[in-house]
C-alpha cells in the first residue's frame, strides 16, 4: 500500500535567502527532489512540497536548515544541500528539530573566522568529533570525502584560537603514475605541485592575507615529508596528506615527530598507492599496528561519503566493485 500523499507549503520572509534556497535554475530544489522522492515547487517566497508524509517532513527540515544558513549570509552550494539532506536523514524523526541551533543540524561543526565548516555526512561528523578529542587521528577513504579539507579546517581553528603556534602541512613527493622530471625553482616552487590541494584548502578556509603572512613568517609551514626527519614538532597542528604513499620507515619517522601540545592528522586512500611494486604502504601498516591504541582515533570513509559531485560517488563505487587486476597489468 502506497503512503498517503501529503502537501506542505512553507512561506519564507527573506527574499534574498529564499532565492538562494532555490539555487540557480532551481538546482537545489531538483537535488532535494531526487534524493527524497518528493516534488518541490517554488513561487516567489512560497515553496510547496508534495509526496509521502515522511518525504515531505524530511524536505521541509532540509529547506528550513538551508534557509537558516542563507539568512545568516552563508552562500549555499550543492555540497551544502547534500549535507543538509544527509544530516536530516541521519537525524531522522527521533529528535525535535531546531533550525536555530548553531549548526542547523545534529552534526558537528568547526567554527572559523571566515565561515563555519559543517559535517555533511555521518562519517564526517565522526571525523570532526575525533579531531576534537584525540591527539592523533587517521582519516582513511576515497577521494572527495573531505578528509584533507576537514583536517586543514581543524588545524586552522586551533591556530586561530592560539591553541597551537603553527600549522605544519606535509605530503610525500610521489608522482601519481607520471614522471614530471626536473622541476625548476626554489624549494617551495619545487614542492608546490605536490602540495597544491593543501594550499587550496588553506585559502578556502582562511583569509588570503593571513595565509600569506603566516607562510612568510613560518607559522604555516608546507614541506615534503623528507624534511620532517630529525625534528620534534611541538605546539603545532601537523597534517600528513596522501599518507598511502609513505613507506613503512617514513610513516614511523613521521609518527615519532609528535611533540608536546601538538595534534597530528594523517589522511590517505589505501586504494590509490603510487609506491613502486612490492613496497608496503606505511599508512596501511600503521592503521593495522595502531588499531585500538589509546589516544589514537581511526575514521574510515566509504564511497557513499563522497560529497564532491553525485557522479564522483558513482565512479568511486564502480571502481570499488570492479575486479582488481594484478599490479603488472596482466590478467
Amino acid at each position: 500500500m502506497n503512503p498517503p500523499e501529503t502537501q506542505v507549503v512553507i512561506d519564507f520572509d527573506d527574499n534574498r535567502a529564499a532565492s538562494a534556497l532555490v539555487g540557480p535554475y532551481g538546482q537545489n530544489l531538483a537535488q532535494i527532489e531526487r534524493k527524497l522522492g518528493v516534488v518541490v515547487d517554488s513561487r516567489g517566497n512560497h515553496i510547496s512540497i508534495g509526496g509521502s508524509r515522511e518525504g515531505c517532513d524530511a524536505a521541509r527540515r532540509v529547506l528550513e536548515t538551508l534557509y537558516a544558513q542563507a539568512v545568516s549570509g552563508h552562500d549555499l552550494s550543492q555540497g551544502d544541500v547534500e549535507g543538509a539532506i544527509r544530516a536530516v536523514i541521519a537525524q531522522g524523526s527521533l529528535f525535535e528539530f531546531d533550525t536555530k541551533q548553531p549548526s542547523g543540524t545534529a552534526f558537528e561543526a568547526i567554527n572559523l573566522r571566515k565561515r563555519p565548516v559543517r559535517a555533511r555526512t555521518a562519517a564526517q561528523d565522526s571525523y570532526i568529533r575525533a579531531l576534537k578529542r584525540h591527539e592523533l587521528v587517521f582519516g582513511i577513504g576515497p577521494a572527495g570525502t573531505g578528509k584533507t579539507w576537514l583536517a586543514v579546517a581543524q588545524a586552522a581553528q586551533l591556530f586561530e584560537r592560539k591553541e597551537v603556534d603553527r600549522i605544519i602541512l606535509s605530503r610525500p613527493a610521489v608522482e601519481a603514475g607520471e614522471r614530471l622530471g626536473f622541476l625548476p625553482g626554489d624549494l617551495r616552487e619545487k614542492v608546490d605541485p605536490y602540495l597544491r590541494p593543501i594550499y587550496d584548502a588553506l585559502y578556502d578556509l582562511m583569509d588570503a592575507r593571513i595565509v600569506e603572512r603566516a607562510l612568510q613568517s613560518g607559522e604555516i609551514e608546507i614541506a615534503p615529508l623528507a624534511f620532517m626527519r630529525g625534528r620534534t614538532l611541538t605546539n603545532a597542528a601537523i597534517i600528513l596528506d596522501e599518507a598511502q604513499n609513505t613507506t613503512s620507515m617514513q610513516m614511523k619517522m613521521f609518527l615519532t615527530r609528535l611533540g608536546e601540545n601538538s595534534r597530528m592528522i594523517i589522511t590517505g586512500d589505501p586504494s590509490q598507492v603510487d609506491l613502486p611494486n612490492g613496497q608496503t604502504s606505511g599508512l596501511s601498516e600503521a592503521v593495522r599496528l595502531l588499531s585500538g591504541v589509546e589516544g589514537i582515533a581511526q575514521v574510515e570513509f566509504r564511497a557513499e561519503d563522497v560529497i564532491r559531485h553525485e557522479l564522483v560517488a558513482r565512479i568511486v563505487a564502480a571502481y570499488e566493485g570492479a575486479p582488481q587486476k594484478p599490479a603488472n597489468g596482466k590478467s
